[in-house]
């Protein structure tokens, strides 16, 4: 289903109304574009068949939102909703209770889909050593890997299974625990825990909501090998709509206290934790900011009894399911850089030493060389290359839907032929007066029209992408030589309208005249367009 804040709103403009139109106004519209479409207004038997076509459109626009419970449907999940054969039932007579089961019928079929598959994620890391493998050493100094698979197996309980193994040099070690989580209710859970291997423990731990923006979680473990046992509290308190902050204590063979923060918004994420031990303290800190959807930089930080360490770096999407990440660490173990591959919940760490001194040498030119590498490779083969994947994916796509497209465009040139005799009358009156009249329109695909190719008829790619729409909205220019596009409206379904390049941002380009005055306006798709304005002014 589509999500409420992405609703279509293609019947809108089909009738030329807001969002927030009125009944009144709903029937003004109709009876207004009625006059033009209705089929008894046209003798020629093709102008009758187009004319049918379109009056029916109309005709179910306004079947749709002169209905109250159809308009809320179509206002929150566009057409889907009204066609994915939902049972409302006719106790929901309030708009409020329509979005109320719309919502429930959505949970319910998110809940479906988690409860019909296992999550899986796990992890590979290999430890690798140049200054040993230069001594005549192996490379590889160690490896770790861990799985974890979660499965939701009713509303209320899940389970989890996570095994792990870590080698260094010839020896090793590995640990399988298994996890039952019941949700008491909306505000409590509770969690079962047992682990063998290693260290083999059993343990239980609860969680609650004790206020609005805070949680308590209380657990106990008890060593099977020794009968030793540590009490866990943390409490969790959101601090700002993007700002948590936790404290924990812990009791037990090595009791410990330690404050963190969390804190994320859309472009920046950032965490940091100072604790405190019977035999160690430390305190750690990251920041990572996204340049873009697909790229980030990363610092990061460690100090404490066993570790000093700076880390910086970062990574960037290669695909919508796959990220690379490379960092530099220098600290009191050495230098060295680190590489990272995630990928739909696997993940693979590649730390490899550089050297165990601090050269000033070698540090420089370990953060130098890669820096100026990356650079150089995005300029002259990474972004040419996606530039040009980019083009192929869209030429693929514009010829996967050539077909649609076309019958489309057939469709809104029928569809403005039967706006023309009105139209021209209009642009005529407008002249007379000194009035509004759209000299030139186009709507399509955004880059094309801000690069200004929109006039190229040879070239066959950039007509492809834009459709002339002068016709229709000197159409829509009312008597006083106003012409007003509603904000929130794909101007896609306008009549006369349709969209050249699916799946491409799309603009309207407008030049009209005006008191015998040339003036020129740009919106995106679904932006409001007011005329005349002086800002426009050419």
């Amino acid at each position: 289903m589509k999500e409420a804040e992405a609703p279509e709103r293609d019947i809108y403009a089909l009738l030329h109304l807001s969002p927030d139109a009125s009944d009144e106004e709903i029937r003004k519209a109709y009876r207004q574009w009625a006059q033009v479409y209705h089929p008894d207004k046209y003798q020629d038997a093709q102008m009758k068949d187009v004319a049918t076509e379109n009056f029916q459109r109309i005709r179910d626009a306004y079947e749709i939102l002169t209905d109250a419970h159809k308009r809320q449907i179509y206002d929150i999940y566009g057409m889907e909703g009204l066609t994915s054969g939902l049972e409302l039932g006719s106790k929901l007579n309030k708009p409020e209770d329509i979005k109320e089961e719309l919502e429930r019928l959505k949970r319910r079929k998110e809940e479906e889909k988690l409860f019909a598959h296992a999550r899986s994620t796990s992890s590979f890391l290999a430890n690798l050593s140049l200054p040993q493998y230069l001594d005549g050493g192996s490379i590889m100094t160690g490896m770790a890997m861990s799985s974890e698979v979660r499965s939701q197996i009713s509303k209320r309980d899940a389970v989890a299974a996570v095994g792990n193994l870590i080698v260094n040099g010839k020896s090793g070690t590995g640990a399988a625990t298994a996890f039952l989580r019941h949700q008491i209710s909306p505000v409590a859970s509770m969690e079962f825990m047992a682990t063998a291997g290693l260290r083999a423990l059993v343990g239980f731990q609860t969680s609650r909501h004790v206020s609005l923006h805070s949680t308590a979680t209380t657990g106990v473990a008890i060593s099977l090998r020794d009968g030793s046992v540590n009490l866990s509290n943390t409490w969790t308190r959101q601090l700002s709509e993007d700002t948590v902050g936790n404290i924990q204590l812990v009791l037990g063979a090595e009791s410990n206290i330690s404050v963190g923060w969390q804190k994320k918004d859309e472009k920046t994420s950032a965490a940091g934790e100072v604790k405190f031990g019977s035999s160690s303290f430390g305190a750690s800190a990251h920041y990572i900011h996204h340049f873009s959807a697909k790229s980030h930089g990363r610092v990061a930080g460690r100090i404490g009894s066993t570790a000093l360490e700076f880390e910086i770096g970062g990574g960037r999407r290669i695909s919508d399911f796959s990220m690379i990440r490379m960092l530099y660490t220098i600290g009191i173990q050495g230098i060295s850089w680190k590489f990272e591959l995630h990928r739909a919940g696997q993940k693979l760490v590649i730390p490899v030493l550089l050297s165990s001194e601090i050269n000033a040498i070698v540090a420089s030119s370990a953060l130098l060389i890669p820096s100026s590498l990356y650079f150089l490779l995005k300029t002259y083969l990474v972004q040419p290359y996606y530039r040009r994947r980019e083009r192929r994916k869209s030429q693929k796509k514009m010829k996967n839907l050539s077909v649609q497209v076309q019958e489309a465009r057939e469709a809104a040139k029928r569809a403005q032929k039967l706006l023309e005799n009105v139209s021209n009358r209009k642009k005529q009156k407008q002249m007379e007066k000194e009035g509004l009249v759209i000299t030139s329109a186009i709507y399509g695909n955004r880059r094309i029209i801000r690069e200004g190719n929109e006039h190229s008829e040879a070239n066959d790619d950039v007509s492809s992408q834009i459709l002339d729409v002068t016709l229709p909205l000197n159409f829509l220019v009312t008597e006083p030589g106003q012409l007003k596009l509603h904000e929130g409206i794909k101007k896609s379904g306008i009549m006369g309208f349709c969209d050249p390049c699916p799946g491409e941002p799309k603009q309207l380009l407008v030049e009209y005249l005006f008191k015998g005055q040339k003036y020129k306006a740009v919106v995106d798709d679904c932006d409001e367009l007011l005329i005349p304005q002086e800002e426009h002014h050419i």
